[in-house]
């Protein structure tokens, strides 16, 4: 398989682990997922992974007795079981793996230190980024835009269930047309919704490209990263 890029860093949402399930991890779409990126990474390209939690928890959505701030920490916890699961998933079929954490979790995951997960990644090691950035009020968006900013990576693939950015929800509005590729500009003029404003005025800023496409499709992140056109390109 071509390579496009180097460097990778797969964003995934914590619904998407559900799979045909209402909650939690569906342990068939977790052993998909693992297959896919084990695939990419097989052909020496780097990985990095950010998980959401939202299939767990939503720090955003507390109320009531908990504040939004230790919502945001329980959110980010929620992003650690999704992330220790991938991390069971991928070494099961036999890749190593590194699991860093953003607070501090001696016993499961090693602190994110930047330049020890650059390494990683040239080991060869595929390497899953937990609990956010670490601080209140920020998304795992915005997490998974700084960490691939930090380590250098070539683009940001953010995994999702449909095939790439539409000018409408294609679920809601049957005349919603797919744009194969689209720049930042023309996103905020649009009012796309691609990732929230903090996630994408970083990429935005630091000329890093994202592609959005449909994970679900076995094969799709093999496709992208060989730089076939699969979903949408945001590009400058």
């Amino acid at each position: 398989m071509a390579r496009t890029y180097q460097r990778i860093l797969l964003k995934l949402s914590g619904e998407s682990l559900m799979g045909t399930k209402p909650y939690g991890i569906d342990s068939q779409r977790l052993g998909e997922y693992a297959d896919e990126i084990i695939a990419v990474a097989a052909t020496g390209v780097q990985v990095a992974v950010v998980i959401g939690g939202g299939n767990i928890y939503r720090g955003m959505e507390a109320e009531g007795a908990i504040d939004r701030v230790q919502g945001d920490h329980m959110g980010m916890l929620a992003t650690m079981i999704n992330s220790l699961a991938l991390q069971s998933a991928l070494e099961a079929k036999g890749h190593k793996t590194r699991l860093m954490s953003a607070i501090k979790m001696d016993t499961i995951a090693e602190p994110f230190i930047r330049r020890r997960a650059v390494r990683h990644l040239e080991k060869g090691r595929i390497v899953i980024f937990g609990a956010g950035t670490g601080n209140p009020y920020f998304t795992t968006d915005t997490a998974a835009s700084l960490r691939a900013i930090e380590i250098e990576a070539d683009v940001i693939l953010k995994g999702t269930r449909v095939d790439g950015i539409y000018s409408a929800d294609p679920e809601k509005d049957p005349a919603a047309v797919r744009y194969e590729r689209i720049t930042f500009t023309e996103v905020y003029d649009k009012g796309l919704n691609v990732m929230d404003l903090t996630a994408f005025t970083l990429c935005n800023e630091n000329k890093l490209p994202i592609i959005v496409f449909d994970m679900n499709k076995p094969g799709n992140l093999r496709k992208v990263v060989a730089g076939e056109r699969v979903g949408t390109l945001v590009e400058f």
